[in-house]
């Protein structure tokens, strides 16, 4: 199974609904949680999420793919599961 991995605040819907997605498929990941005060923690998310500060932002094998309407998009689109299972 691949190395899932995502940025969340503790208060964000988005967040919430992402992993609720991930859970149901069984997933198991590594969530960084992040407080809007900790500039470094914020800049160390932005740098891998090609400049993106809002959360969530989700990787899969440390490839971004954006935040929760990526992820509901892909499942839609009948990618998410391959790239999880790969």
């Amino acid at each position: 199974m691949s190395k899932v991995e995502i940025y969340t605040a503790a208060t964000c819907p988005y967040c919430a609904r992402a992993k609720k997605l991930l859970d149901m498929k069984g997933v198991s990941y590594e969530e960084h949680r992040l407080s809007f005060s900790d500039a470094d923690a914020m800049a160390k998310m932005s740098a891998r999420a090609d400049g993106r500060r809002t959360v969530p932002q989700i990787f899969i094998d440390g490839k971004g793919i954006g935040g929760c309407d990526d992820l509901y998009a892909l499942d839609s689109e009948g990618k998410l599961d391959g790239m999880l299972a790969a």
